[in-house]
């Protein structure tokens, strides 16, 4: 019996990167070291990294048809990840990112634009066989209808044996009210450090002790916090920590936190702790920012 999938729902737009020596100053011409076009948003991200790591995934989301979608299509065959649940929208625009990737920092600068391209509604998300899954991982974005569609989980799961439930993770990585609304919706909830920020903490622990009342009963909340490693907590009160594993040299942040998230997902789906899970997605997030793109982070 073929293993289930983890599925991953949210945005994918083209990410064209261009490398740079030094961040531009204003009203200047400066040549760029490369450029180059990669497959980008949350959600497709994870699926790229889940698929690296040998996790069965597939993506559900919205994508305008034209050259920059059949580039897009391409990159997802490539990676064996299955997109039968890509929504095609007629007459609207691609999303993309222009990065600006600072070699000598390793960091990076998005400009994103998104011409509303309608995201994954509750009607569409009802047409799914859901016993395809072993889980389904939402992009925090239009929250009301993801509510919805994870009341439909939940539904579901209450008909099946334990072993066949759909575990329910959440990103809330954009500090938008509407988002907050997803605290309590998912079995794991991945929060950004710019949400916990937001909400007046300065460390992930404290993020966590100060925000765990917000999530479901028997949820796990899980912060990571850039150099400073990740935690999690979850319903036994026991703080797990892991410590950052920065590459010699820092290359490419872009996506570090969508690899941290499938490398925690991905371990945890296969049977993992919620420490291995989480030590081996810092590790896993170390090393995909000490490479451009995504391949290589195994070696």
């Amino acid at each position: 019996m073929a293993k289930k999938k983890v599925l991953c729902i949210g945005l994918v737009c083209l990410d064209i990167i261009n490398v740079v020596d030094k961040y531009p100053e204003e009203d200047t011409d400066s040549r760029c070291l490369s450029q180059r076009w990669q497959r980008g948003g949350n959600a497709s991200n994870s699926c790229t990294v889940l698929a690296l790591l040998g996790s069965p995934c597939a993506f559900m989301g919205s994508l305008a048809p034209g050259p920059v979608a059949d580039f897009i299509l391409n990159d997802f065959k490539m990676y064996e990840i299955d997109i039968s649940l890509l929504l095609e929208r007629a007459g609207c625009s691609c999303p993309a990112s222009v990065v600006i990737s600072n070699e000598t920092t390793g960091t990076r600068t998005i400009l994103h634009t998104n011409r509303n391209l309608p995201d994954v509604s509750a009607e569409d998300f009802s047409r799914l066989d859901l016993s395809q899954y072993q889980w389904i991982h939402w992009e925090g974005r239009n929250a009301e209808e993801q509510i919805k569609m994870i009341e439909q989980v939940r539904e579901h799961n209450s008909q099946q044996q334990e072993d066949d439930r759909i575990t329910i993770s959440v990103e809330i990585e954009k500090t938008r009210e509407p988002l907050y609304q997803l605290f309590p919706c998912g079995d794991l909830v991945f929060m950004s450090k710019d949400v916990a920020v937001h909400f007046g903490f300065h460390s992930a622990a404290a993020a966590l002790r100060g925000l765990y009342s917000r999530v479901r009963k028997g949820a796990v909340l899980i912060c990571a916090w850039a150099e400073k490693g990740a935690d999690a907590l979850g319903p036994d009160g026991v703080l797990v920590h892991s410590d950052a594993f920065p590459p010699e040299t820092l290359v490419d942040t872009l996506g570090a936190g969508d690899t941290f998230n499938a490398a925690v997902i991905s371990s945890l789906s296969g049977g993992g702790s919620l420490q291995e899970a989480l030590t081996f997605g810092c590790q896993i997030a170390g090393k995909k920012c000490g490479i451009h793109g995504y391949d290589g982070i195994l070696q």
